[in-house]
């Protein structure tokens, strides 16, 4: 993946996309029984959005890695309507699973690694930060694991703050590893992305 390999996927297909989510967002905000942590679930596609906007023109990112991350903003947004602990298809997979939780904020943080650090390695490769594959790899992985981390510090500080009323946000359903189990999803969702998606990405 070079400098100048990457075509910029139209404008229209982009903005119909971005049009999708608001409205996705619209509807969401409409059947939410908790608004604020609804705010704070999908904070980061209203910050997200803008900004993709804003760098189109100066760097513009590949098909594959816009479409993962509209794939990642419907994830949060799903989340942050039911929260995390009471989305019903979670409720599905942990009856196939006889798993003793709500499984589907980890496929929220398997994204949370496997988005960012395609952005990381996109950013390093193209901008020729960095030349040699294995470092780019482990780099992008270390930027992926510093995001996730970022974000458990952030739960923390949303527990002190708000005390009792964090509880949804953090969607620790009683599981004292959440934090750490947390991270090694993501840790998965990087190693995918950087790892079993190489090939298609770097095309």
């Amino acid at each position: 993946m070079s400098a100048d390999s990457t075509s910029a996927v139209p404008v229209s297909i982009l903005a119909s996309a971005a049009v999708s989510l608001a409205f996705i967002l619209a509807v969401s905000f409409g059947i939410t029984q908790d608004h604020l942590t609804w705010l704070m679930e999908v904070m980061p596609v209203v910050i997200a959005v803008p900004l993709l906007a804003w760098t189109y023109n100066r760097f513009p990112l590949t098909g594959l890695l816009y479409f993962l991350i509209f794939l990642h903003a419907f994830i949060l947004i799903v989340g942050g309507t039911y929260t995390y602990a009471h989305v019903p298809i979670g409720f599905v997979v942990q009856d196939w699973f006889d798993l003793a939780r709500n499984p589907y904020d980890k496929l929220g943080h398997f994204w949370q690694g496997l988005v960012p650090a395609l952005v990381a390695k996109e950013i390093l490769v193209r901008n020729r930060h960095v030349t040699g594959r294995k470092m780019v790899t482990f780099l992008s992985l270390c930027v992926a694991m510093a995001i996730s981390a970022w974000y458990e510090l952030i739960e923390w500080w949303a527990a002190l703050i708000m005390g009792q009323g964090a509880d949804e946000f953090l969607g620790l359903q009683g599981d004292e590893w959440d934090t750490q189990s947390d991270m090694w999803f993501a840790c998965m969702g990087a190693l995918f992305a950087l790892l079993i998606l190489r090939r298609w990405h770097d095309r």
